[in-house]
């Protein structure tokens, strides 16, 4: 099963199951910012399905948005927790071995950035997950790395669940 088959089946399931939404939004938010699992998962194209179907359905937005809200930055809480456990070894685990200039590329972006880069970072496909890897091997201080993390995450979930939610109410 591809990963577009896997996005209808989720979307499928929530528009059945509605009660699901929430917890169904939180695991695609977290896999989709875990390190090494966002390669596997189809959180965002989930995401952006579910907020559509939000909108049509009447599921309520506020309980979602904090359940993938909180999914987001748990995953990058264990990125970052992971960069800071086992440092330069994780760029001999797949699939960082075999792509090499994913961890070069965020850790360049986190050098560069700062703080800002885990806000920025959070919107940019492949660096979502690995931007808070590189902060944690770079040691980037711990609550300056959760300020960020937590309000990108709202911000990015809301981003992506808002079009869809909001925009199909509005047009029916």
């Amino acid at each position: 099963m591809g990963l577009e088959e896997i996005a209808r089946s989720v979307t499928d399931f929530v528009r059945d199951h509605q009660a699901w939404a929430a917890p169904v939004v939180f695991l695609f938010a977290f896999g989709e910012s875990l390190a090494f699992v966002s390669f596997a998962v189809p959180g965002w194209g989930v995401l952006v399905a579910i907020g559509a179907l939000m909108g049509a359905s009447g599921i309520e937005f506020l309980p979602v948005w904090i359940a993938g809200s909180l999914g987001a930055a748990l995953g990058d809480w264990i990125s970052y927790w992971i960069g800071f456990k086992f440092k330069d070894s994780v760029a001999r685990w797949w699939p960082l071995s075999r792509y090499p200039d994913l961890l070069t590329t965020a850790e360049r972006f986190v050098k560069n950035w700062g703080v800002p880069s885990i806000f920025v970072g959070r919107f940019f496909g492949p660096l979502r997950a690995f931007v808070p890897l590189a902060a944690g091997i770079f040691e980037m201080p711990y609550w300056h790395f959760q300020f960020a993390n937590f309000t990108s995450a709202f911000l990015w979930v809301a981003v992506v669940l808002a079009p869809g939610t909001f925009g199909v109410r509005y047009l029916m």
